[in-house]
């Protein structure tokens, strides 16, 4: 097989198929081939180390499960400081021992890359729920309570009650054990995919707003703070969606 014909297969090959081209072709005297087969190694060994980070990624689940509890629901949310919108939260419920490749905090991820660990979300995850508080009742409770109570319609949401909570760094008012755990769309699976899945929704629905109120830049802020959203608001004022409680020092 000629290098370049070689080097499609390579490039479209799962890694057990990787494993299988590179002891065929690990004799190959051809330079080509020779980095084919070089680079094929170090993608192993970069899988390698990605099980092992996501296995610990487990650690949380996996004390859950020892515990006795099968449906283990990670909690997160998005939108807590943006100027305008809603602020979203979402649960997930996985299966023991989930290996998603690339999961992380939704903040450490590329758009790019959430969305390929979003579709990976949605072929494993045995339950999602999303649940959404709009920027009138957060500036009717605050956003803290808003937040608990984005959470606690993500939980309400799922299609399988959870038997334990695992959430970022917050408690809910919810009968069910919970776990508040700081940093954890860095430590836990559940909670990190509830991140992704939060994030990419808010997003896209902060792109449908921008359609709505062009003057805003949604599509590019989000909502958030930034210096030609705040420009935007003093030029046109605010609109609907914009957190009354929040923009009282820009008007």
């Amino acid at each position: 097989m000629k290098v370049a014909e070689l080097k499609k297969e390579f490039d479209n090959a799962s890694i057990s198929k990787t494993k299988e081209l590179i002891e065929t072709y690990k004799n190959d005297t051809r330079k080509g081939v020779i980095n084919l087969v070089n680079k094929s190694l170090q993608k192993i060994q970069n899988y390698e180390k990605e099980k092992i980070r996501v296995r610990n990624l487990n650690i949380f689940e996996n004390m859950c499960i020892t515990e006795g509890y099968k449906f283990i629901a990670g909690i997160d949310e998005v939108g807590r400081g943006p100027l305008a919108g809603p602020v979203v939260a979402c649960a997930v419920i996985l299966p023991k021992d989930t290996f998603i490749d690339g999961i992380n905090d939704s903040k450490k991820l590329s758009e790019q890359k959430r969305k390929k660990v979003l579709e990976d979300i949605r072929k494993c995850a045995l339950s999602i729920g999303i649940g959404l508080v709009d920027q009138n009742i957060i500036d009717d409770i605050n956003i803290l309570n808003a937040t608990k109570l984005a959470m606690l319609r993500a939980v309400e949401n799922l299609h399988i009650k959870p038997q334990i909570l695992l959430i970022d760094a917050l408690n809910i008012e919810y009968n069910l054990p919970q776990k508040a755990i700081i940093r954890g769309d860095e430590r836990s699976i559940s909670i990190a995919a509830a991140s992704i899945v939060a994030k990419v929704y808010r997003d896209k629905l902060m792109c449908k707003y921008a359609k709505e109120y062009p003057q805003y830049g949604f599509e590019k802020n989000k909502g958030y703070g930034s210096a030609s959203h705040i420009e935007s608001i003093k030029k046109y004022g605010i609109c609907p969606l914009h957190r009354h409680s929040f923009i009282k020092n820009f008007i």
